[in-house]
Order: C-alpha cells, then structure tokens, then sequence
C-alpha cells in the first residue's frame, strides 16, 4: 500500500492543483499563520561562543584567539605539524574549556585531517568546486520539472544560500558547510535507476559530520517504502561502514579523555521552531533584510519544495521539515549553525514558492471561480 502511495505520488507530479477545494483552504491558511507568525519570531539569545563560533576570525584569531573556528584552526595547525588528531584535539578542547563528553562533543578527524593536508587556501577551492558541481546537477536535475524562469531563479537561490562557500576565507574550518555542500549534492545526484553517485556524496558528507544521518535514514525509509530492494542493502551497508566509523571514533575518544575533562551540557534545548527560523536568516543574506520580509521569505522555501512534487520534493520537503523539527526539539541557541547543513539545498525551493502559491490559490477558489 505505502508503495502504490509512494509510485502515485511521483505520478501526479505538482500536488497543489489536485487538492480538493477545503484541502487547498486549509492549507492556505496555514501556510498564511507561518508566514503571519515568521515575523513576529525572533532569535533566542545567543552565547558569547555562538558569536564567536560565526564570526569570522581573522588570520591572528585563527591562531591565537577563541571560537570554534579558533579552536579548528589550531587543531589542524597541530596535525600539520605531526602530531595525532585526537591527542591535538581534546588537548585543545581542554584547555578552551570545551567538553569532550560525550564523544561526538570531539568532531570526526576528516575535515581537520584536510585542512592539515591541502591548507585552509585549497579547502576553500574544494568548497568553491563543491558548489559548482551543485548547480551543475541543479541545472540537469530540474531539465523537465520546472519552468525555466524557475530553473534560472534556483541556481540564484542556489548562490545566496550557498554563499558561505566563496565569501569566507576560513570555510575550510567549518563542517557544516562542506556536509551542506555535500548532502545536497546527493540530493540533486539522486536516479532511481543510478544512485550510487548520490550515495557516494552522502558517505562524503557522513565522514565530515554525523548529523548527516538522518538524511540516509530518509533515504532508507523511502527506499524499504518503495521496494527498491538493492538500493536499501546499499543504504545499510552505508550505515553500517558509519556505525563502524563511529565506532573508533568513540574507542579513540575515549582512550584520551581524562577524569577531569568538561562533559557537555547537553542537547535538549527545547527552543522552537523560532530557532531554526531565525539561524535559517542568520545563516544567509535574508539577514539584511527587515524580519518583516525575512520571516516569510524563510518560510517559503519549505513551501516551494512541497509544492514542486515528485521524488525530489518528497524527499526535500522530509529531510527539512525533519531535520528543523531537530533543531527546534534539540539544539541548544549556541547550535544554530547546525541549520547550514540543510542549506543551500533549501533555499532552491524559494524559486518554486511563487508557482506553489498560485497553484494552492487556484485550488482553494476553483470551485467558485466555475460557479460564476
């Protein structure tokens, strides 16, 4: 049954002119409180780490000074210079008074294994490369599924959300940019038929952060939903090859700590749906913009996905709509930067918004319209 839904829905392609006249009204007056609430919305305060953590330091800072990206710089600095990752980082954390409890407080080795490697330079030309194959495959992606205004639109979206790759020079140092980069490539790359290359980013994007797992877990629920039985065994095998990853991580983590190392104080922050509304703003220029228009243009995106339909829409509008919920249950006001990892892949939907509200006006007045 789930899979005949699933086969349907792909089918019918743009959902909104479909749905039935008190559907379409509902919906619209929905989607018109969110837009009404997103203005009033405001960002929880912040800690002097998350301002530091977003801030971008300068080449001194980098070394010297405090902040995340501070902190990575000088881990990498240390593996540079041959000493092992984990005794550089939690050495480094220690001393920062950051924790180490419990093991995913000390990130995975990949990113600062990189930047030790190729240098912060060469980082930020793989992220710049990144996010030209992006709209390569946003380009091929939407051949069929959306107007061509709205093709040319998204790969504007596409820029502006991705921004953070180009405009900072420290891009190399921060995680969920190369793991946003990363996982909407897979999303973009994904064909039923061929998706082993969207697989490929997403194990990418799993070796730089964790938190990329409830994308594959997405992928590996609409997989087992639509009886696509070879790609589920390669979802699990992924996952397995990160649950082995992990694995050493937590081995390698905890033969370092110490009985005095700080734990954290957890991830159960209970902020609200204001929290990822307001980092989704923070995060991308829609912050010079007044909260009036900055509300309902972060909103919109999610809008845009759902109405655009298909496998792609699906899956986005899950992966977002999920993930956000995340951030509003568990991030902490100082984890905001965690919403990078849906971007810029959320704000392509910004493009197909405008289309998904006059299909859903269309909808909600059409019984009226052919009664005059």
């Amino acid at each position: 049954m789930l899979r005949r839904a699933l086969d349907r829905w792909e089918a019918i392609g743009r959902p909104f002119p479909l749905l039935p006249r008190a559907a379409a009204l509902a919906l619209l007056a929905l989607v018109m409180a969110a837009l009404a609430w997103s203005v009033q919305a405001t960002t929880p305060p912040l800690s002097p780490k998350a301002d530091a953590a977003t801030n971008t330091p300068s080449p001194n800072e980098a070394g010297l000074g405090s902040g995340d990206l501070a902190l990575y710089a000088r881990i990498a600095a240390r593996v540079a210079a041959g000493e092992n990752y984990y005794a550089a980082a939690m050495d480094e954390q220690r001393a920062r008074d950051y924790p180490t409890r419990p093991f995913v407080a000390v990130r995975l080795p990949t990113l600062a294994l990189l930047d030790a490697a190729a240098g912060l330079t060469a980082m930020r030309i793989v992220a710049g490369g990144l996010l030209v194959a992006v709209m390569l495959a946003l380009q091929f992606r939407l051949n069929g599924a959306a107007l061509a205004s709205e093709r040319i639109a998204a790969q504007v979206m596409l820029l502006l959300g991705g921004a953070t790759a180009f405009v900072v020079p420290q891009v190399g140092l921060i995680h969920e940019v190369f793991t946003g980069l990363l996982l909407t490539l897979a999303l973009l790359l994904y064909r039923s038929e061929r998706w082993w290359p969207s697989m490929i980013a997403a194990a990418l994007a799993l070796a730089v952060r964790e938190l990329a797992v409830p994308f594959v877990l997405l992928w590996l629920a609409l997989a087992l939903a639509s009886a696509r039985w070879r790609e589920a065994v390669g979802v699990v095998v992924l996952l397995a090859l990160f649950s082995l990853g992990m694995g050493a991580h937590y081995l390698a983590v905890e033969a370092g700590r110490l009985a005095s190392d700080p734990a954290s104080q957890g991830w159960m922050g209970l902020a609200g749906y204001g929290l990822p509304l307001s980092a989704l703003i923070r995060l991308t220029p829609l912050a010079l913009l007044p909260p009036i228009l900055a509300g309902p243009l972060a909103v919109l995106p999610l809008l845009g996905w759902v109405g655009l339909g298909g496998r792609l829409g699906l899956f986005a509008s899950l992966w977002f709509a999920g993930f956000l919920t995340g951030i509003a249950l568990f991030a902490r006001p100082d984890n905001f930067y965690w919403a990078q990892m849906v971007l810029p892949a959320y704000a392509i939907g910004l493009a197909f918004a405008p289309r998904a509200l006059a299909d859903l006006y269309k909808a909600a007045l059409a019984p009226a319209a052919s009664e005059a």
